[in-house]
């Protein structure tokens, strides 16, 4: 009885390293990324949009993202000025005519940052749809 038990227990460890592996190739993208605040900048709707739509345009004017994010002048604002704190967008002001002109860009760390955060989903979404292992498959 005694060594069907430890049998049973060295499978699960198996499984458990398995399954260990996994959730540290999802957590791995914390941990190194060094900073926890920072890549939670990325994760908000908003300032995903923000940072998605700059990595496919070069430039993108303050209208142009706001009429494709259908977000108000001050939730694109504020979420501008965050990404353009923490240096992953360039915000320059101009003129056009009389008019001000606002255009960002991304930075080279903020298109880092948006590959961190698009990996760490690439890893969750394989984690998620890999087959689980035999003992924590409960057949439902």
């Amino acid at each position: 009885m005694a060594a069907k038990r430890q049998t049973v227990r060295k499978a699960r460890t198996g499984e458990d390293d398995k399954s260990r592996e996994r959730l540290e190739s999802v957590a791995g993208y914390l941990s190194e990324s060094g900073s926890r605040d920072l890549d939670r900048l990325v994760y908000e709707r908003v300032r995903l949009g923000i940072m998605s739509a700059l990595a496919v345009n070069r430039t993108l004017s303050f209208s142009e993202l706001k009429d494709l994010l259908q977000t108000s002048d001050g939730n694109l604002s504020v979420h501008a000025r965050k990404l353009e704190d923490a240096g992953y967008i360039a915000c320059k002001k101009t003129f056009q005519g009389r008019f001000p002109r606002t255009d960002y860009r991304l930075t080279s760390p903020g298109r880092r940052a948006l590959e961190r955060y698009l990996d760490h989903m690439e890893a969750l979404i394989r984690a998620t749809r890999e087959e689980p292992t035999a003992a924590g498959d409960d057949g439902g």
